[in-house]
This record gives C-alpha cells, structure tokens and sequence, in this order.
C-alpha cells in the first residue's frame, strides 16, 4: 500500500471525525454517545461493508444506489431514535430522503443502461483505490447532509420561524429545477436523432448545467431551514452547501463535464456558440 493512499484513507477519516465530534455539541444521546456522531459512524460502515461486495464482483453499478440507500437509511433512523421530534427535524428528514429515494435510482439506473461509469475503470483494478472511492462517498454523504442530520439531533430544537420556510421554499424550488433538467435531458436522449449529440431545449437553454443550479439551491435550502437548531460548533454543518458548491462547481462535477464536452464537440460552431450564449450554471436567457 503506497503512502498516498494511506494519507488518503487518513485525511478521509479526520475529516469525517472532526465534523462528527463538531455536530455532536448539543446532540441529543442514546446509550450516552451523541447521536449525530452515531450516524455519522454508521453511514461510513455501510460504505465499507458495500465495497467489500463491489471489489470482489469487480462493479461500481451500486456506487450512486449504495449513497442513496445511505442518506435515505440514517435519515429514517433519526426520524425514528430522535427525542421530541419535531416539525423542523421531520421536514429536515423528508427532504433528504426524498431527494435520495429521486437521485439515487435515477443515476443507478442510468448507469445500468450505460453499461457501467467509465470513471471507474482503473481505479477499481486497485483494491486500495476503490477502496478510498467507497470512503470518500461516506465523507462525502456527511459533509452533504451534516446541516440536516446534526439540526434533526440537536438537543437545542428552535421555534418554527419566517426562516423556515425560506429554506423550504428553496429546497422546493432546486428540487423542481434539478428533476425537471433531468426529465428533459431524458426525454431528449430517448430519440434516435439526438444520440451523441448535446442538449439545448428547456432548462438547456438557460444554463449548462441547470440540474447543478437544482442541486445546489436545494441543499442551500436545507441549511437555512436547519439554521435555527444550530449553535457553536454545531455549525459547521453550514459547510453542507460549501460542500456541494465546490464539488460541483471545481472538482467533478462541472469541470469534467466541460472537459468531455471539448473533446466531444469542441471543434464543432454550434457547440462553441452554445458554451458562449448559455449561462455556465445559473439559468439565464441566452446571450443575444
């Protein structure tokens, strides 16, 4: 095992730590240990237990389902182990798993069509590589719901205010956006004259990467509505929708997009005029 990927495996769990010990201020216990710190525990065992299946049957089909079952399992478990809960701790859960239980079968069924997710071609040739992919997708699930999870187990549960329902009417409005670029890029690939081609109708029009813009108004959502149940160190929950904008925005998601999109159709006009008139990620009416 070389030194990179045992710093990797390193800094992972950390991470994973410092946000657990973090959350865990004001969180409500069971059996004595906070609860946020239990589920935080709990969402890297399930990964870890998930890739044993996936190294040995040499797949990464599950990758985007095992998440999903993730956010969608703890969620449930807090909705059903949190003390009084409350309307802000059950919405908070609602929306996760409703998100999940949407996403989740979507990607996973996207990539049985395809056949597999080429990202994961060499890397799951290295037992240690995929490993560090299975629990980075556990950091990474934390990260994510951290404002949810740790506003459901705080023992602190604020009054439902005007800020509430900000949060809720955000969450509403991603999720309709982020659903509604999926369900056009769909219907838009099912037909024989669009296949290798890229999509410039509906949301497509707006933005490149209008699912993005969803995905990110959405966890924005969630943080506000989770705000109020939040003190101390309880906040760095609020680096749930950092989290996602980074991601998106720098790492894998609109860099790599881009990236195939230059290789793909990067000498064709009607692609370069399209990457000059369309808003990167915030729908926008096209440039004249």
């Amino acid at each position: 095992m070389n030194k990179k990927a045992l710093a990797v495996i390193f800094i992972t769990l950390l991470l994973g730590g410092l946000v657990a010990a973090a959350g865990s201020q004001n969180s409500a216990k069971i059996g004595g240990f906070p609860l946020f710190a239990l589920v935080v525990c709990g969402a890297f065992i399930i990964q870890w237990i998930a890739y044993i299946h996936a190294q040995l049957n040499q797949t990464e089909k599950y990758f985007d389902l095992i998440g999903s079952l993730t956010y969608t399992a703890v969620s449930l478990i807090l909705l059903f182990s949190v003390p009084d809960l409350g309307t802000r701790s059950l919405i908070l859960g609602i929306m996760v798993i409703v998100w999940a239980m949407r996403l989740g079968p979507f990607l996973f069924l996207r990539i049985k069509k395809d056949g597999g997710d080429s990202r994961f071609d060499k890397i799951k040739k290295d037992p240690v590589r995929f490993f560090n992919v299975w629990n980075i997708q556990g950091l990474w699930i934390t990260f994510t719901a951290s404002a949810a999870w740790i506003g459901m187990t705080s023992s602190e549960q604020a009054p439902i205010s005007w800020l509430f329902f900000v949060g809720v009417g955000l969450w509403l409005f991603g999720f309709i956006i982020e659903v509604t670029a999926d369900t056009q890029k769909r219907l838009w690939r099912r037909k024989p004259e669009n296949k290798g081609r890229f999509i410039t109708t509906g949301l497509w029009s707006w933005s490149q990467h209008p699912n993005y813009f969803g995905e990110i108004t959405l966890w924005l959502g969630i943080a506000i509505a989770a705000l109020p149940n939040l003190s101390g160190w309880q906040f760095v929950g609020l680096l749930s929708p950092v989290f996602v904008i980074v991601l998106l925005t720098k790492v894998s998601g609109i860099p790599l997009l881009q990236k195939q999109g230059e290789e793909r159709w990067g000498d064709e006009a009607g692609y370069r005029e399209y990457r000059e008139k369309t808003s990167l990620l915030v729908p926008l009416p096209p440039r004249r």
